[in-house]
């Protein structure tokens, strides 16, 4: 058998709506979202892959911005092979949805049935399956299925769904039924975290996750996966085509300056990226985060700051003084050491932050963070 070149992508979210970040911002990253398709057309040329397989939510809803649909028929028509893209839970199939009114290319095929179904590419000896959502929630598609084995010729499905997630409501995908396919290889999506590349009998399958982070719970490298298969084997290359990352640093403030300890735990260039700073440790006062910000926000794209430091004991070693920082710390440690739980200890001590930042003439303590 010749070699099958493949490019797999998923879960885009084109037209997320970004709520975490300012209106501007917001929308600067659905442009750059955009921007992501003519990358992936371009990896497409520059690997020369024989098939592209674009598994669910390409589209983050079904109500797309115009710009969007023009630059994903030009992406898509950038394309010199054949492309196959399966319906998710967000961009799930209907006579309504995008994929209905757009006028894709040819070499575009969308799988529009809530059933498996097949389309055969003799020239690349390749039998593509398939199969959309057609609500937000779908029922185990790959239950019983079995492909046909023909001598020669490669069984490669696109299908997004919930890999190994047994009880899922958003078509459950477990490792028995793709070992009982007998498929050469599954391009999945639905899961944000890329999976690697992973076997099931001799069906070899994988998730690329998100090509690009959208909020905090998807931090780090995101990657597409290029695909080589080899007869019954198969090689997996990951590839960034990410503009920005999405990162959390937690720090320890204790001893130490945090406006002068930030800019040494971050690498060399963060201009692009998003970043939440959440200091932690134990402080004689709070930090002052308007302070903090003002003076590290040009270095990210956008930055979050978050205070968990706490009190130093040896703070409350004011309370009880003939003075009226004595008086409020001491009204504030008798509710402290009655308080029936931690939260409540916390929102204590945190109101003995602020007491303290006034009675110092301080700014007042504002975390910046996402709504």
């Amino acid at each position: 058998m010749r070699k099958l070149k493949i490019l797999h992508a998923a879960d885009l979210h084109l037209d997320s709506p970004f709520e975490g970040l300012s209106a501007g911002k917001a929308a600067i990253r659905r442009k750059e979202q955009r921007e992501l398709l003519a990358r992936l057309a371009d990896l497409a040329v520059t690997e020369q892959v024989d098939l592209v397989l674009l598994a669910g939510d390409l589209l983050d809803s079904s109500n797309t911005y115009y710009e969007t649909g023009e630059e994903l028929i030009r992406a898509l028509r950038g394309i010199p092979v054949p492309v196959f893209i399966s319906p998710g839970n967000h961009d799930w199939y209907s006579a309504k949805s995008p994929y209905a009114r757009l006028r894709l290319p040819e070499n575009v095929h969308v799988f529009t049935e809530q059933t498996i179904r097949s389309v055969v590419l003799p020239e690349l000896r390749t039998r593509v399956y398939g199969a959309a959502f057609t609500e937000p929630s779908c029922h185990s598609l790959l239950e019983g299925f079995r492909c046909e084995k023909v001598e020669g010729m490669y069984n490669i499905l696109c299908l997004h769904g919930d890999a190994l997630v047994k009880d899922s409501k958003y078509n459950p995908i477990t490792e028995q039924q793709l070992e009982h396919s007998k498929l050469d290889y599954a391009a999945l999506g639905h899961i944000h975290k890329a999976s690697g590349l992973l076997r099931a009998g001799s069906t070899w399958y994988s998730w690329p996750g998100c090509p690009e982070g959208r909020g905090f719970d998807e931090t780090g490298e995101k990657t597409v996966n290029i695909v080589t298969l080899d007869g019954s084997l198969c090689e997996l290359e990951t590839v960034s085509i990410a503009k920005r990352r999405y990162e959390i640093l937690r720090l320890d403030t204790e001893g130490e300056d945090p406006l002068l300890a930030i800019p040494s735990r971050i690498p060399d260039d963060t201009v692009s990226d998003v970043y939440r700073i959440v200091l932690t440790g134990e402080t004689d006062a709070p930090p002052d985060l308007n302070k903090l910000y003002e003076n590290l926000s040009d270095m990210f794209f956008e930055l979050q700051l978050r205070d968990e430091t706490r009190l130093r004991k040896s703070v409350w070693d004011n309370a009880g003084e003939d003075t009226l920082r004595g008086l409020f710390l001491g009204r504030l440690r008798e509710r402290f050491e009655s308080a029936h739980s931690e939260e409540e200890r916390i929102r204590i001590e945190q109101a003995a932050r602020w007491g303290l930042a006034a009675l110092d003439n301080a700014e007042e303590v504002v975390q910046h963070e996402d709504q």
